[in-house]
C-alpha cells in the first residue's frame, strides 16, 4: 500500500514545506512537521509494525503531531501575551 511507504510522507511533509514557504502562516508548517514524523515513525521497525496497514491509524498519528508541532510552534514563534505591534509611522508619510 502506498501510505505504508515513509518516503511518501516525507515527500508529503517536502511539499506542505514548500507551500508554508509560499504562503507562510505557520499553517503548512504544523502539517509537515506531522507528516515528517509519520514518515520517520515508518522507518522505525517497532513503530513501522504498529502502523502497517491500518491508514485510518496513520491519519490520526498524523493529525496528532501536526496539532503538537502547530502548538508548539504557536508557543515558539506566536505574539506574547501583551504583545502589540505598534506603527509609529504610516508608509504614505513624507
Amino acid at each position: 500500500m502506498m501510505w505504508d511507504l515513509w518516503w511518501v510522507w516525507v515527500s508529503a511533509a517536502l511539499v506542505l514545506a514548500i507551500l508554508e514557504i509560499m504562503a507562510p502562516a505557520f499553517i503548512f508548517l504544523g502539517f509537515a512537521l506531522g507528516a515528517l514524523a509519520v514518515g520517520l515513525l515508518l522507518l522505525l521497525p517497532p513503530a513501522a509494525a504498529w502502523l502497517a496497514g491500518a491508514l485510518p491509524l496513520k491519519l490520526v498519528v498524523f493529525a496528532l503531531l501536526s496539532l503538537l508541532a502547530w502548538l508548539i510552534l504557536h508557543k515558539v514563534f506566536g505574539l506574547r501575551k501583551g504583545q502589540v505591534k505598534i506603527w509609529h509611522r504610516d508608509i504614505n508619510d513624507d
